[in-house]
């Protein structure tokens, strides 16, 4: 009975990609001259895993890379080759082409054959030195017995662990592998083979001795079984011509030998067969996406299901024979049933949720290869990399992370002539930290660099027509100009920032997941940017607004206060409409009964409420009739269900079964600041 081994590749593929990072967050920490063994080792095993895994699976191209990065590695950990930078930057190349090897075979896509062979000839270069042959003249004396005669072949004694077959290892291919090296003679031992009705087909019973007459060194045999070394109990031993051979081996075994043979011949072809049959299948699927959740989250969930089964029998007894003197009693139930869908809830959510390590790993390498390229010294600190949310967030806010940390190495911080040349130490600071405020996850992005230059920022504005010259504009206001649509202060176009394509999808991005971003900036001390996210896209705090007769939900993260209006701070601005008075601000009004073209049941500011909001930077008042309460939402997709709407994020449906629809502020703000949409339906946007 063959086993289909594909089931395990979605697992040799994420532990492979960990292994990567890996090997990546290793390689940064290596120190010239004064390298850390046990880092250097750690490195090795993550590549030698993927290398054995790769076999295993039959992705030889991904093993045969590998082998070199490996045996570069493993000269390094004997003291054979010293830890360069050349030598660091080399494996970091490496590993970023294992990775790209690793997704094209996941994909099944191509690989990009010229850049595998540019580093394939690097590896090559570096081993081809005088280290290199160290290792091949201690393998020359080593396969060479005490009284100077030359083995001809080795005996080896291979006997696997009963879950060997589990971890996706099969003999098979150990077998054909050994046979590829010279004349093998095969000797199958089936005395731990147990009765038919107690044969588990998973596990591994069979042990194997064999001899294999052949001039190859015993690194090679060695490196066959390097994938299951610790899956297995193994012998290798040098084989003479004064030993017994396979020639002389009885009748007996041959004949187990043979069956044993063909046995493994038509295996193979099975296994072969099922492989390309199962890639057929899955090559046109998409990959699926998978989460590793603690044992401790999975045993809350189970001890919340026994709560809920408790309760729902209580409840069912009450139910069946139910009586006026029984109402305190169902009360108590339907408040239990409310905490236990709560709790069952949260811990659902909480099995989505990842440590913000996931995207905070990335940028040791992207600051060590930003700072290559610059000739700046960087130190980067990460801190609250435990703090975790939703996977979905955490996949969206990759890249405008990456944004705001490329801008920071680019415009924040000083190349270390300019940073003496100011008092400060040469070496720059960038700090990552994330943490939890209520319900959202904080990140902060913080250098001490320049800070920003708010006269270059206001006069690039100037000179794309942004805002006039005669605009007075407080540093805040300044601040916010970064934000815009191509603007750039870049003097130069660089491969780092400058395009004038960042900052503007930095802030679109972190709004599409109903989030904010702050700037705070002081000049020769730093810049530190603040975003703030809900922990996740399901589920949504809100604040439940009436409007004429209908009902509109207001995520809570953009309410800044609710206040009663008062006639006397109502202000009428020609070609701006209504302004209100917020102590000593202005801000402007939004009937939300205009905005959607509905017909109010209140006209006059004094007599309804102004819920203060926050988007895009600038605050604004919406008139509402009425604050109904606080609840979480579950949030339905408009796009999906229907099309994109500007102003609406999503729709939701409340206890009583009815569907109110989700304010987007940013977009209520920017059909404010279009005076052609102002009043009116909002409008679907057009389908692409």
């Amino acid at each position: 009975m063959s086993i289909d081994i594909s089931q395990f590749h979605d697992v040799f593929f994420e532990e492979s990609f960990e292994g990567l990072d890996a090997m990546e967050s290793g390689l940064l920490n290596l120190e010239d001259g004064a390298a850390d063994i046990e880092e250097i080792n750690t490195i090795f095993r993550a590549a030698h895993s993927i290398k054995g895994g790769a076999g295993t699976f039959g992705f030889m191209a991904v093993s045969e890379f590998t082998h070199k990065m490996e045996t570069l590695l493993d000269e390094m950990r004997n003291g054979q080759r010293e830890v360069t930078p050349e030598s660091t930057n080399v494996l970091l190349e490496a590993v970023d082409v294992l990775r790209e090897m690793l997704t094209a075979v996941q994909q099944d896509k191509d690989t990009d054959d010229a850049r595998i062979a540019l580093v394939c000839e690097q590896l090559d270069d570096m081993l081809g030195g005088d280290e290199s042959s160290d290792i091949e003249q201690e393998s020359e004396t080593a396969s060479t017995d005490s009284d100077g005669d030359q083995p001809i072949g080795w005996k080896i004694n291979f006997r696997p662990h009963l879950h060997m077959l589990q971890t996706g290892n099969d003999p098979v291919r150990l077998l054909r592998e050994l046979e590829s090296l010279g004349e093998l003679s095969v000797n199958l031992d089936e005395s731990q083979l147990p009765l038919f009705s107690d044969l588990e087909p998973e596990d591994s019973y069979l042990a194997w001795q064999m001899e294999l007459i052949s001039d190859v060194a015993k690194e090679d045999v060695v490196e066959i079984f390097e994938w299951v070394e610790d899956d297995c109990d193994l012998t290798i031993e040098a084989l003479f011509s004064t030993a017994e051979t396979s020639a002389e081996m009885s009748e007996a075994e041959s004949a187990v030998a043979e069956p044993a043979e063909s046995a493994v011949a038509i295996e193979v072809t099975q296994l072969a067969a099922e492989k390309t049959e199962t890639k057929q299948k899955s090559s046109a699927a998409p990959v699926a996406a998978s989460i590793r959740v603690g044992t401790d989250k999975i045993d809350s969930l189970i001890n919340m299901v026994g709560e809920l089964v408790i309760t729902q029998s209580m409840l069912s007894q009450v139910g069946d024979n139910f009586t006026e003197e029984m109402l305190p009693q169902l009360i108590d139930g339907l408040a239990q049933l409310e905490r236990n869908t709560r709790e069952m809830q949260e811990g659902v959510m909480r099995v989505r949720m990842l440590p913000i390590s996931f995207a905070f790993n990335r940028f040791p390498r992207l600051v060590h290869d930003l700072t290559d390229k610059s000739g700046k010294k960087v130190d980067l600190k990460l801190t609250g990399e435990q703090t975790e949310l939703d996977k979905t967030v955490m996949e969206k806010i990759g890249d405008p992370l990456v944004h705001l940390v490329r801008n920071s190495l680019d415009h924040g911080l000083e190349t270390p002539e300019v940073r003496l040349a100011a008092g400060k130490n040469e070496t720059g600071l960038l700090n990552l930290n994330a943490y939890h405020q209520g319900g959202n996850i904080v990140i902060e992005i913080e250098d001490d660099g320049a800070g920003l230059n708010e006269e270059k920022i206001f006069n690039k504005a100037v000179e794309k027509g942004l805002v006039n010259a005669d605009d007075k504009l407080n540093p805040e206001k300044i601040h916010e100009l970064i934000f815009m649509a191509g603007f750039s202060t870049a003097d130069v176009v660089s491969d780092i920032s400058g395009r004038g394509v960042g900052m503007d999808v930095v802030r679109k991005n972190i709004h599409s997941l109903g989030g904010s971003i702050e700037i705070a900036s002081e000049k020769n001390v730093g810049t530190k940017f603040t975003i703030r996210l809900p922990l996740t896209l399901a589920i949504m705090d809100g604040q439940t607004i009436r409007v004429a007769n209908e009902n509109y939900i207001l995520p809570l993260i953009s309410i800044v206060e609710s206040i009663e209006i008062k006639d006397t701070d109502i202000k009428q601005v020609s070609g701006k409409g209504e302004l209100y008075k917020l102590r000593d601000d202005y801000v402007p009004v939004i009937r939300l009964y205009e905005v959607f073209n509905i017909e109010p049941q209140i006209t006059d500011l004094e007599d309804g409420l102004l819920v203060v909001v926050e988007g895009d930077g600038q605050k604004v008042g919406l008139f509402i009739d009425d604050l109904l309460g606080q609840q979480q939402v579950v949030i339905k997709s408009l796009e999906t269900n229907y099309r994109k709407v500007v102003g609406l994020s999503g729709a939701t449906i409340l206890g009583d079964g009815t569907v109110a629809l989700i304010l987007d502020v940013p977009g209520l703000i920017s059909l404010y600041r279009e005076p052609s949409s102002k009043k009116g339906l909002v409008k679907p946007e057009r389908a692409a």
